[in-house]
């Protein structure tokens, strides 16, 4: 079902609420105060923005940022993200400290054409995750038109991605959401064959849904990450004393056998006693020594991964094959993403999707080298499962 984009709509003049996805990763500075340490989700917001902008409408913004559980916490306030935001788009961005009320509608009522404002927190009133009613009317008062170029938030119904969209007569897709649709329907619905998934990351839980929607379409499935061991002990296999789900092995073993050969998992590992820095690691092939953990895949596994990656046309990742912030155990995910990097160049489409996977495809340098980068995690997972995601469904029909 196709929804409304902003092509569909004339925003001169008119108040346009975007639901944006500033939450975002802080430093504290020198001073002490907190700064953006990554805006690459800041960024992927800019097209929007500046449709707005460049189309006389007024930009009001609103995210959540963190958990800070329905009450305001300074430390998780988006006042560093306006001032960021605002060089970015060398544009005068003012910032609301509250989020709805008479002081807001005041003050946005008041903004010009072409102006832009970041209103605060979403997550600091308890209506926001609670899809309240009352909350979602609120944030509909400001706007004459809601557009939602929240992917990362699409799959949870919280007033600002979801119940907002009720209360107003026009509610349409952002410049970042249609992209990232586009893509991930490109990878669910028509893919290329060969088709490989790279699927890692801590809990087998978490993809479960995933694993089956993507046995269906992928020609193999390559396992890495702390799941892989709940998979490996499901099989019969020692792991020591690596990460694993007990109570997710008969899901991990059933799985394994409806994937008919398709998932592949590592054949050798790089161990330590622990994920430290200062740990001693060591590739280890087959079972794991007791008194040892999986913390990376190993040198033969990451050769096989690539062999298989090399020769497909449509890859997606989501989630690094081991503790990459820690060097000794990073190999395997930066050979990863050098591979779909290569594929890529190769003629091959890309998806990579997840905050660790794109964490780690920054610090490997190949973040331009991916055909799409999502901007979601959970939602990207949601999506190629085919399940619903509130904060599209509401959206007016196109």
């Amino acid at each position: 079902m196709s929804k409304l984009t902003l092509d569909d709509i004339d925003v001169r003049g008119k108040r346009v609420l975007i639901r944006v996805d500033f939450n975002v990763p802080l430093d504290t500075s020198a001073d002490g105060s907190p700064t953006v340490a990554d805006d690459t989700r800041i960024r992927a917001a800019l097209p929007t923005i500046r449709h707005v902008l460049d189309h006389g409408g007024k930009a009001i913004l609103i995210s959540h940022l963190g958990r800070p559980g329905g009450q305001p916490v300074p430390d998780l306030s988006l006042t560093c993200v306006a001032d960021h935001l605002g060089s970015l788009l060398d544009e005068r961005v003012r910032f609301s400290s509250n989020t709805v009320g008479d002081t807001v509608e005041e003050v946005v009522a008041a903004m010009g054409n072409g102006s832009v404002i970041l209103l605060e927190n979403t997550r600091f009133d308890p209506g926001e995750k609670a899809n309240d009613e009352e909350f979602s009317r609120a944030l509909a008062a400001l706007a004459d038109v809601y557009v939602n170029d929240a992917f990362g938030a699409a799959h949870r119904a919280h007033a600002s991605t979801a119940g907002v969209a009720q209360f107003v007569d026009t509610a349409a897709m952002g410049r970042l959401m249609e992209s990232e649709i586009a893509a991930l329907t490109k990878v669910r619905d028509d893919p290329e064959h060969p088709m490989i998934a790279v699927l890692g990351g801590a809990k087998v839980s978490d993809k479960l849904g995933t694993f089956r929607a993507l046995n269906d379409t992928a020609d193999d499935l390559l396992v890495g990450g702390a799941m892989s061991y709940t998979f490996l002990k499901a099989l019969g296999h020692e792991v020591g004393a690596s990460r694993v789900e007990d109570d997710r092995l008969d899901a991990a073993e059933s799985l394994y056998e409806e994937a008919g050969g398709h998932i592949h998992l590592p054949s050798d590992h790089v161990d330590a006693a622990s994920p430290d820095a200062d740990a001693e690691g060591s590739v280890v092939e087959g079972d794991i020594p007791e008194d040892l953990m999986g913390l990376d895949i190993g040198p033969a596994t990451l050769a096989e991964y690539q062999d298989l990656i090399s020769g497909a046309a449509t890859i997606v990742w989501n989630g690094p094959m081991g503790v990459f912030e820690v060097e000794q155990f990073a190999s395997g995910t930066m050979g990863i993403a050098e591979a779909v990097a290569d594929a890529t160049a190769n003629g091959a489409f890309s998806v990579v999707g997840g905050g660790d996977s794109v964490s780690a495809l920054n610090r490997s340098g190949h973040s331009d080298d991916i055909s799409h980068v999502s901007t979601g995690g959970g939602a990207m997972l949601t999506f190629l499962e085919g399940a619903p995601l509130p904060g599209i469904d509401a959206l007016t029909d196109a």
